[in-house]
């Protein structure tokens, strides 16, 4: 087939991915699609991939997107005569400890939350569905009876037959070479075999993905690791409807295939191919077959299915895989480039995902934004850091190592650190911080009391910090604690139209007078939430903007996409300029008296109000804002000075006995608050309205602002769910979020989070009651709740408002 000249959507790459994306937006939405493929379809990583299909993840979206995979693999061939080799054979995983028992009840929960049922399974009756096994070890497994497994090939054949026949064009053995962009957007793809003009271009290049980004100066950080697997002959016994398996405490999977079996792991020692370009010609082609790794793997299955000690080897498959530094795959649009998609690094679970991954990335590609909440594999979750090469090599290898562990809550990650710190770290260290990372900044969590050990023990129950946490909150509440937020994100944006530009991306009115502060949320054209910040006025053309630290890169890309056309503001990143102290209590004013000239007493210096101070020399931009319900400025100053505005807090709050406070303590006193985290209480899948921030919307102003058409409908109808607040009287119950939320017995929704309230002494969880007739205070007040963790059900009380200080007297004081 000879080149078009131009087509509207160029898609690149012909593995699942690229076939399933080019296939949805062809049948869903009818678009000009030509899909390039350098090779032949499936030639990169789809055609050895193994082929295990699952769906449960801890996001219900992106558990959502793999339900969706499955839903299509059953009835593709219907569509275009061609099989996928889906077999719903369920999927198993076995447990051999308490802790990894812990963990399936609560996936189990989790499931149900999600409309899933998974089932917990004694050993006997593993043993009755897989007579193979050796299941002396065994406490129990999960069953979900609707995972299963495909057939790579067949699958990308059947959705590039389905992709052709609504008009797509699919064309093989042609090489990007580069782009031509004008403005920031590639209006022209380069190929070896001529130029292609364009309107958008979704990068499904699979391993060379992060080059083809780089082509257009898109940054995707994959890192392919080298993964195995065998096939082995017959074995005597084995059903060919024998569930998948996942074993992993003994860091294997098994699947039938043909009357065999395929077996491969996830080693703690995995093997990084290289750092550099993969080569172009890596097509239909393996590595050397490296048994001597492999033998930790054959040594486990042999254990747990001894038939195999006499099996002969079919075959080994050693190829490389893309993973992520996170274990998350990536969609989205590219933020350095306006019109870039990128669908890539699917950590070996690209058959499971790719169904629905094309889903919603062609709806994104063509609306220009996420159709559901995919924060998780938002390529914007990325910053700066991803372009180290060697740091995202060392990251992604601790990913990988970490598929199969137990995953413990709170658990951090160990490699590349420290990679960005505040002035304050050797200081906080000295105070016994325990740091964990978030985007690569150093963030103390817990400060160890002294002759504690400073370091995390991880468990499935409270875990060793429990206590020090309680004494930090007690801190903040009672007199004085100092938090170093220097790794929020901040922006700056300044123009003769600021203050429209940003009324117009705010659903809240940002537009008051210079020296005030507005707490708001950015919406999409759904009326979900798709940011939630703080903006700060300093003077008629210039607001400040202050985010959470792993929204960087998103929310700096949102406000920056949005600004419309032709006005006067500039949007800048000033966030390594400034460090942030937040002082909180009901000493903090006390604190803040001794340091500065000016009054800072309810008349000189209300809440939701912001003024440049000097304390100790250094300028100050002081907010007084909080997010732990107490008495507080954030201090912004010059991140060379933060040591010298630090040492200056800490002798002023001496007297009253201040100390640095950690993000576990924050976590807490928040909770208690019910301030929503976004990602997690709020997202794009929510609208302020169900979240109860309806009151930050400005729609009795009659200005116009992303999602007003959205929200207008949204206030005036019945709501179908809202989040409430709920606590449980047994203190030792760990919420965590996920846990199911149970209406007089029957489930109405689950928590968004979770955590320990110290001062009301009860486990807290934040979650969306739903009723698809409305969800009424009616409705609300006449339900007895309960709360579904880890397959146990509490007693739970139910509550519309903040546990601490409802009123914000304290706030305000």
């Amino acid at each position: 087939m000879s080149l078009p000249s131009h087509a509207e959507i160029i898609v690149i790459g012909g593995g699942i991915i690229g076939c399933s994306t080019a296939y949805h937006l062809a049948r869903d939405h009818k678009a000009d699609v030509l899909l390039l493929e350098m090779g032949q379809l499936t030639s990169g990583s789809t055609w050895h991939a193994a082929g295990l299909v699952g769906q449960l993840r801890s996001s219900a979206s992106i558990t959502r997107v793999l339900k969706y995979s499955v839903d299509l693999y059953k009835r593709l061939h219907e569509e275009t005569g061609l099989e996928t080799g889906w077999k719903m054979t369920g999927c198993l995983r076995l447990a051999t400890n308490d802790d990894r028992w812990t963990e399936y009840k609560r996936l189990a929960t989790t499931a149900r939350s999600f409309g899933m049922e998974m089932e917990l399974l004694s050993p006997g009756e593993v043993k009755a569905m897989w007579p193979l096994l050796n299941t002396d070890d065994l406490i129990g497994a999960s069953w979900l009876p609707t995972d299963g497994q495909a057939s790579p090939s067949d699958i990308t054949q059947s959705l590039a037959r389905g992709a052709r026949m609504h008009g797509a064009r699919l064309v093989e053995n042609v090489q990007v070479t580069g782009f031509d962009l004008v403005d920031g957007r590639i209006v022209r793809v380069r190929t070896d075999k001529g130029d292609i003009g364009c309107e958008k271009v979704v990068n499904c290049a699979g391993q060379w993905a992060r080059q083809v980004g780089a082509m257009a100066g898109v940054s995707v950080p994959l890192q392919p690791v080298k993964h195995q697997y065998i096939i082995t002959e017959r074995l005597e016994g084995l059903a060919p409807d024998a569930p998948t398996l996942r074993d992993p405490d003994r860091r294997i999977y098994f699947k039938e295939e043909v009357g065999g079996l395929v077996m491969g792991g996830y080693e703690p020692n995995p093997q990084a191919w290289t750092t550099g370009d993969v080569p172009d010609d890596w097509q239909f082609r393996l590595f050397d077959d490296d048994y001597d790794h492999f033998e930790q793997h054959m040594v486990q299955a042999i254990a747990r299915v001894p038939a195999l000690a006499d099996a002969g080897v079919k075959q080994m498959v050693n190829g490389p895989e893309s993973f992520t530094p996170d274990g998350n795959f990536i969609l989205g649009r590219g933020p350095e480039c306006a019109n870039m998609f990128v669908g890539a690094g699917f950590n070996a679970f690209g058959i499971a995902s790719g169904g629905g991954a094309g889903w919603v990335l062609a709806q994104w590609v063509v609306d220009g934004e996420a159709p559901l909440d995919l924060w998780t594999v938002d390529i914007r979750r990325f910053s700066e850091l991803h372009r180290d090469r060697n740091w995202v090599r060392d990251r992604t290898l601790e990913a990988y190592s970490k598929h199969y562990t137990i995953a413990f809550p709170h658990e951090e990650y160990a490699t590349g650190r420290p990679a960005i710190t505040s002035p304050l770290y050797e200081r906080l260290k000295a105070h016994g911080a325990v740091f964990g990372s978030k985007l690569g900044w150093e963030r103390p969590n817990w400060f160890a009391p002294h002759g504690t050990a400073p370091a995390d023990v991880y468990s499935m129950g409270r875990q060793n910090w429990f206590d020090a946490v309680g004494q930090e909150h007690a801190l903040v509440r009672k007199a004085v604690g100092i938090f170093d937020q220097s790794s929020f994100a901040k922006f700056e944006l300044a123009g003769t139209d600021a203050a429209r530009a940003l009324n117009f991306v705010c659903a809240n009115n940002v537009a008051k007078p210079a020296g005030r502060l507005t707490y708001t949320q950015l919406l999409n054209s759904r009326g979900g939430i798709e940011c939630d910040v703080t903006v700060a006025r300093l003077a008629d053309d210039r607001f400040y903007i202050v985010t959470g630290t792993g929204f960087r890169t998103h929310d700096f890309t949102w406000i920056k996409e949005h600004i419309p056309a032709g006005l006067d503001a500039e949007l800048s990143d000033v966030t390594e300029e400034y460090g942030t102290l937040s002082l909180m209590g009901p000493k903090a004013r006390d604190v803040l008296a001794r340091l500065v000239s000016l009054p800072v007493g309810n008349d000189g210096f209300p809440f939701g109000n912001v003024r440049q101070i000097m304390i100790g020399g250094v300028s100050v931009r002081a907010l007084r804002v909080t997010y732990v319900g107490e008495l507080g400025w954030e201090l912004h100053a010059p991140m060379a000075d933060l040591g010298t505005l630090f040492d200056a807090l800490m002798a002023a709050g001496e007297e009253f006995g201040i100390r640095p406070v950690g993000y576990r303590a924050l976590e807490s006193l928040r909770l208690e608050k019910a301030y929503r985290a976004w990602g997690a209480d709020i997202t794009p899948n929510d609208s302020p309205f169900e979240a109860g921030l309806g009151w930050a919307v400005k729609l009795g102003s009659g200005e116009d602002f992303i999602g007003r058409e959205a929200c207008e409908i949204t206030s005036s109808a019945p709501l179908t769910k809202r989040l409430m607040t709920f606590t449980v009287d047994d203190p030792y119950v760990v919420l965590l979020g996920r846990e199911t939320i149970l209406r007089n017995g029957e489930p109405v929704g689950y928590l968004t989070s979770g955590g320990f309230g110290y001062t009301v002494a009860k486990p807290i969880g934040l979650g969306y009651v739903r009723n698809s007739d409305g969800v009424s205070d009616e409705f609300l007040s006449a339900g007895t709740y309960e709360l579904v963790v880890a397959g146990d059900r509490f007693p739970a009380t139910i509550h519309s408002g903040a546990l601490y200080d409802p009123r914000n007297e304290t706030v305000r004081s």
